[in-house]
This record gives structure tokens, C-alpha cells and sequence, in this order.
């Protein structure tokens, strides 16, 4: 009996249509201790989305990395256009009509948008930069793709959803032949990422080859054509879109059937641990008025710039309140700054883990530690107390199935499922009754997000917590909050019970334009 292409290892040929643009065969990459490619193959027609699926960790950061020209593979051959060929550079790749939008940005944050995009290709007179031409330039480009942004503003003053539009016009400047998209919906609203699927149809009508890296199901349906599955650093199968159910992905990505994405979390309220009354705070926040019980997750629903995050940053001490009271553990906090509110049982888990909740370049065990050094279990008189202090972090990393369990390795070398538990473990150092989660599961793969909700139930379930769930990801909302509140522009529009809760209706107060409190 023949072997099929996926016990083979093989990725199916093309049969029909144009033939590939690009093509990998046996491409197999080595880092010191691991191999992070092991002989892939992988093929990209033009005018197709080819997405790359699977755990973080998988390898699909390295074999991006290749096709962009940033790595070298081991072993193997890189085809483009049906001829062998060896990237020497980004540079080189990009001048071979390929450009890639990384998830980590790759800007200069002291020079401006217009800089940023025609850096290292300057339009010139003679040996100067035509500055009044890069302008021009620019604010074509900018305009071409509907990112409302000034080129003379410097990158370091632009949200992260706007240095998002510029890597992405950075890479749609070029004349592209294959286009490579990495998480780039993570940071963008819903009407931005709207026109960004707009802007890959019509690279598709035109012939460009997309590789398109996501963690989100409904973007593979949606933009998707075939779907590649790596496991381990391995290619488990290729399929196409139209055949890859969650179920299926889930069963490629890990090797294991997951029978319940969302487990069922059991709503069992106590007493009020946290309460925030008529809070207005920051520039967008206006008389929020919400509550958290034991035993319970709180969802807070609502469009990016909806101001849910903003209400979780108030709570914790980084935005200034203007007015309303918040009450933790029946007790009012007249100002509150991190230190008092994690001191008093309050644990915030920020949405951009990299620049917000983690130290990259020190290890997972300092990392863990550093918001609770000030505690007896971690500092005595005058020093710390080493010991006790890995004891307690190895037992944290491996309560959240940290892999490798390496405390003392930088936190910067492990997946970004493996970085947010760190964030999570550094949360549970001081024994906090309230979590506020803003947006817990970005830019971590299917499987990770099983762990993160399994641990959510246990914190609910069986150390009596209270979760305040801020998420975008509306799934998230529905199956995993026993109730949740919605946003629009800054204030609450309803709250929803948990018979009440259901995507039509939360979909209907995300765009209310009357208030109503339910």
C-alpha cells in the first residue's frame, strides 16, 4: 500500500494552476542544543494564502526567517521561481520581491514614518537625500493603503497599531512576489484589520504569494487558501482551508485530540473582592461602574479603543483617575500605584508581555521573583534569599507547565505561550485573591491557550479568585465569563448574565449608540 504525502513527510505537489513561486525541500535548521527545522518541505503559489500553523515553538518564526533571507538553512534547497537560490540578507530577499511584516517591528524608533520606510533605499540628487521627495513618497504610499498617519511624526510617538501600519507599508513599498505576514492583525483594530484583508485580496489578484502566520481560526477561514501544520520543527500536513476544522488543527498541532477547547467553569460567587464605582480615568474613561466576585470570571467586552484596557490600567495605578472609587477586598483604594495593589492582593497581567510584563534579557527565575522581592519569602534584612527563591519559582514554572522548566535561562529564548506563563507565575508570587487579565492569550497558539484557560478555571475553581477578563477575542467572552460588561467609547453599555450572554448580543452594544445599562 502507498504511503500518503503525510506519513511521507512530503507536501503535496502542485497539480494545477501556476507553478510555485517558492518551494522548500528538506530545509532543516540547527540553533546551539536545538533543531529547530527538521527536512521541510513547503511550497507558495502565486496568488494564494499559504498559512503556517502551530504550537509557538513550532518553527514557523525560523522558516519565515529563511524565505526573508534573515537565517541560512542547515540543509535543504530554496527554490524561487523554479531556480536554486541562496538569500545573502534581508536586503537581498526583498530585492528579489520579497517582503516580510515581522511580529516583532523591526522600525528605528528616533527616526520618522517617511525615514522608516525608505531606510537603506533613499531617493537621492547627487550625494543628498531628496527629502522632499521621500515625503511625497510617503504620504502616496500611506494614502494607497488608508493608514491615517503623518509622515514627519517620529515612530517613538505612534501607537503600536500604527507602527503596525508602517511595517506593513514598509513591505507593500516594494514590488512584492511573495509578501510574508507575521501576527499582523495583533495590534490593529477591527476596521484596520478589515483593510488589511483588503489590501492581501488585491495582492492576490495581482499575482503575490502571501505566507500568512496567524493564531486566530477565524482569520484562516477567512483569508486563508491551504493551511501547513508544524509540529516540533517538523511539516505534519498540508490541506486546505476548506477541510482544516479547529478540531483537525488542534489534533495536528499537538499530536492530541483536545475534547474542549473551553473548559467548563464552574460559578460558584462569594463574597465582593473588587469593585470599581462611577470611574472616570485617562482621556478616554467616563463613569465605569463594575464588580467581582469570588469564584467568578468577569468578562469586559468592546472594540479595541473601546477603553477596557484603559479600565484594567486604572485599577492597577497606570492611568490617573479623575474621578469614582475603587474598593479591593472591601477596602477603599484612594490612589492606586502596582506596589499598593499587588501588595494588597491585586495581580494585572498586561496585554504586551514583551514591554510591559517581562524583562527579556533576564531569566525566567528573576523574572518571576521581581515583583515580590520586597516579601519575606524572598529577602531577608540585607540579602536575598536565593534559595527559597528558586524553590518558590521553580514550583510556580512548574504549576504552569513552563517548557523547559530552565528557571535560569533569559525568558527571551522561550515561545510566547512559554513568556506568558512566565507573566502569569510573576502574577501569583504574592498570593493576589484578584486577577485583572488584559487580553491573556495574544499572540499565543491554540494549545497554549488551553493551558492558559485550565488555569484560569483552577484559580476560580479552587483558590476562589476573582477574574476581571478583558479580551478582544470575543469567543473568550462567551465561554469562559460567568457575566460581562461591554464597552463603547469609553463607558459601559450593558451587563450581560451569563443566560443573556451570547455573541449577538454583545455584538449589538459594541456599536450602541444609546446607553443602555442592562
Amino acid at each position: 500500500m502507498a504511503l500518503s504525502d503525510t506519513q511521507t513527510g512530503r507536501a503535496p505537489e502542485v497539480t494545477s494552476g501556476a507553478p510555485p513561486v517558492l518551494r522548500l525541500r528538506g530545509v532543516t535548521k540547527w540553533f546551539p542544543g536545538v533543531q529547530a527545522l527538521r527536512r521541510v518541505d513547503f511550497d507558495l503559489r502565486p496568488g494564494e494564502v499559504h498559512v503556517l500553523f502551530g504550537e509557538n515553538g513550532a518553527g514557523k518564526s525560523t522558516l519565515i526567517n529563511i524565505v526573508a533571507g534573515a537565517l541560512r538553512p542547515d540543509a535543504g534547497e530554496v527554490e524561487l521561481r523554479g531556480r536554486p537560490v541562496q538569500f545573502r540578507s534581508v536586503h537581498d530577499a526583498r530585492l528579489r520581491g520579497i517582503s516580510a511584516v515581522f511580529q516583532e517591528f523591526s522600525l528605528v524608533p528616533g527616526l520618522t514614518v517617511e525615514e522608516n520606510l525608505f531606510l537603506g533605499a533613499e531617493p537621492t540628487t547627487g550625494a543628498l537625500i531628496n527629502k522632499p521627495e521621500m515625503r511625497r513618497r510617503a504620504e502616496e504610499a500611506l494614502r494607497r493603503l488608508g493608514f491615517p498617519i503623518l509622515p514627519r511624526m517620529r515612530v517613538n510617538r505612534l501607537s503600536r497599531a500604527e507602527q503596525q501600519m508602517v511595517e506593513i507599508a514598509k513591505a507593500f513599498r516594494t514590488n512584492l512576489s511573495i509578501l510574508i505576514l507575521d501576527e499582523p492583525t495583533a495590534a490593529l483594530t477591527d476596521r484596520e484589520t478589515d483593510r488589511l484583508f483588503q489590501l492581501v485580496l488585491d495582492s492576490k489578484r495581482q499575482g503575490v504569494g502571501i505566507i500568512y502566520i496567524t493564531h486566530r481560526m477565524n482569520e484562516l477561514h477567512r483569508i486563508g487558501d491551504r493551511v501547513t501544520v508544524l509540529r516540533d520543527g517538523g511539516r505534519v500536513d498540508t490541506l486546505a482551508v476548506r477541510d482544516a476544522t479547529p478540531e483537525k488543527l488542534v489534533e495536528l498541532m499537538t499530536g492530541r485530540k483536545i475534547e474542549a477547547f473551553f473548559p467548563r467553569i464552574d460559578h460558584r460567587p462569594g463574597e465582593e473582592l473588587f469593585a470599581v464605582e462611577h470611574l472616570t480615568a485617562g482621556t478616554l474613561v467616563h463613569d465605569v461602574s463594575l464588580t467581582v466576585r469570588a469564584g467568578e470570571i468577569v468578562g469586559l467586552a468592546g472594540l479595541v479603543g473601546s477603553g477596557k484596557s484603559e479600565v484594567g490600567r486604572a485599577c492597577f495605578g497606570l492611568e490617573p483617575i479623575r474621578g469614582g472609587t475603587v474598593r479591593l477586598l472591601g477596602r477603599s483604594v484612594g490612589k492606586p500605584t502596582p506596589g499598593a495593589m499587588l501588595g494588597a492582593g491585586l495581580a494585572y497581567v498586561p496585554p504586551d508581555r514583551r514591554t510591559e510584563g517581562l524583562v527579556m534579557e533576564r531569566s525566567v527565575r528573576e523574572n518571576i521573583a521581581l515583583s515580590a522581592l520586597p516579601s519575606a519569602h524572598f529577602s531577608g534584612r540585607v540579602l536575598l534569599r536565593r534559595r527559597s527563591e528558586r524553590a518558590i519559582c521553580l514550583r510556580l514554572a512548574q504549576q504552569l507547565r513552563l517548557v523547559p522548566t530552565g528557571i535560569e535561562r533569559p525568558v527571551a529564548l522561550f515561545s510566547g505561550g512559554n513568556q506568558q506563563k512566565v507573566v502569569l507565575a510573576k502574577g501569583l508570587t504574592r498570593n493576589p485573591r484578584v486577577f485583572v487579565m488584559d487580553e491573556p492569550t495574544t499572540g499565543v497558539d491554540v494549545a497554549a491557550k488551553t493551558e492558559v484557560y485550565t488555569f484560569m478555571k483552577d484559580l476560580v475553581e479552587r483558590e476562589g479568585a476573582g477574574i476581571l477578563l478583558i479580551s478582544s477575542d470575543l469567543p473568550e467572552i462567551l465561554h469562559l465569563a460567568h457575566r460581562a460588561y461591554v464597552m463603547h467609547r469609553g463607558r459601559l453599555r450593558a451587563e450581560l448574565g451569563r443566560a443573556e450572554l451570547t455573541e449577538q448580543a454583545v455584538l449589538s452594544h459594541f456599536f450602541e449608540t444609546t446607553t443602555t445599562h442592562g
